[in-house]
């Protein structure tokens, strides 16, 4: 997997600056050890590095150390990783002690955080939808700077790491939406595109960011008709416009969705991961409404439930059937394609992680880049997103104040 020799010139919030500008480089930097441990939660397949990120790492100075066996899941072997310059780590509790910068995939489970070494910085995600008050607490407790994939944001509001999921979230939601339709798997036995005198199955997709649009592209070149809605009347002028009109759109409303409910083989919750949903934009009785043999496939779970009825499964038990519905509400779906889901999250990821060299100290990488500032939601000892702070009752803090007295 090649990479254009001037690939960390790339800057998220300032686009592409000369190389010129690029190389003249602080004359003190800050000392980065990057680990990478095992991942641990359930079912996580994917790692944050493929062994030709961690070659671009080393050869820009940064020390990689890799947990053995990381890359298990994703076909990457130790011997992938140590060619590519990395450092293989015996155990958990080498590698932590080794590094000053832990990038993971899903968050640390509780057996890891008595590895972490105080001072820290963790990177990896924070699933606002079951975030853990005691994973927080005890991350405050050793000082941890960490930073969130949900949270890293470019200055013109996009969510490059989140996208790139979102993507591939997209994307499988249909794949996983026609297999459990087939009878087989106890679904109405419906093909998603249907066949000439046969009509397609109906997918209504809840919420028109990325996972929507991935979603929509992927039912409409399968055949299905699509419906999608959501709150926001110009993300469904800019669907309907990217489409050329080939698909319907409709606010999400009461009104709307319980009308489609009836009518809907697939419904896919794909709202925005931006903040926790406070409540099931779906409730009970309108789940009850749908055929029978129809599938939800819930991509909201990582925030919080899209439907009533909806309740986290695994990649190894994905589905449940309530009322009828075949119900699929996986945390983690990118990991069903986890090498693909690591080449892209490396990708992304990437351009983060060699900012962390530019600078002498943690302050001064929050300070000046605006992307890992927001991407910020512990810091010297406090939570720094409001969402988060209202979540775990903990105590909270502005990320500007306390750098601007750091």
């Amino acid at each position: 997997m090649g990479y254009p020799s001037d690939f960390g010139t790339l800057e998220f919030e300032l686009g592409v600056k000369t190389l010129e500008r690029w190389l003249l480089k602080p004359e003190k930097t800050m000392n980065v050890a990057i680990a990478m441990p095992k991942e641990r939660a359930q079912d996580e397949r994917r790692v944050a590095l493929s062994p030709a990120g961690v070659q671009i790492l080393v050869e820009q100075q940064i020390r990689v150390i890799v947990e053995t066996g990381a890359g298990m899941f994703c076909n990457f072997s130790d011997a992938d990783y140590s060619e590519a310059g990395a450092i293989i780590a015996a155990s958990p509790d080498e590698l932590y002690r080794q590094a000053n910068v832990i990038v993971k995939v899903a968050p640390p489970e509780l057996e890891e955080l008595a590895m972490f070494v105080p001072g820290q910085m963790l990177i990896s995600a924070l699933h606002l939808g079951t975030v853990s008050r005691q994973m927080i607490r005890a991350l405050i407790e050793k000082n941890i700077t960490a930073l969130g994939f949900e949270f890293i944001e470019t200055r013109d509001g996009e969510l490059p790491i989140v996208r790139t999921l979102s993507e591939i979230a997209g994307s499988l939601a249909i794949q996983t939406a026609a297999k459990y339709l087939e009878t087989g798997y106890g679904g109405s036995g419906i093909l998603l595109g249907g066949i000439a005198g046969v009509p397609p199955a109906h997918v209504t997709i809840i919420g028109a960011g990325t996972v929507g649009l991935f979603a929509a592209q992927d039912a409409l070149g399968l055949g299905a008709q699509v419906t999608v809605i959501d709150k926001e009347i110009n993300r469904l002028r800019r669907f309907e416009a990217f489409f050329n009109r080939h698909l319907v759109t409709a606010i999400a409303n009461d009104h709307y969705i319980a009308q489609l409910a009836r009518i809907s083989d697939v419904m896919i919750g794909a709202l925005s991961p931006k903040q926790k949903l406070q409540k099931p934009l779906v409730n009970e009785q309108v789940v009850k409404t749908m055929k029978p043999g129809s599938v939800i496939i819930d991509v909201s779970i990582d925030q919080g439930a899209c439907f009533a009825t909806s309740r986290h499964t695994t990649h190894t038990n994905p589905i449940y059937v309530k009322h009828g519905v075949t119900h699929y509400c996986v945390p983690n779906i990118p990991s069903a394609v986890a090498k693909t889901a690591s080449f892209a999250l490396t990708n992304t990821l990437l351009p983060f992680l060699q900012k962390l060299t530019a600078h002498q100290t943690i302050p001064d990488i929050l300070w000046k880049s605006h992307s890992l500032r927001m991407g910020t939601y512990l810091y010297k000892g406090y939570v720094t997103k409001k969402i988060l702070a209202e979540l775990t009752e903990l105590p909270y803090r502005e990320i500007d104040m306390l750098l601007a007295t750091a």
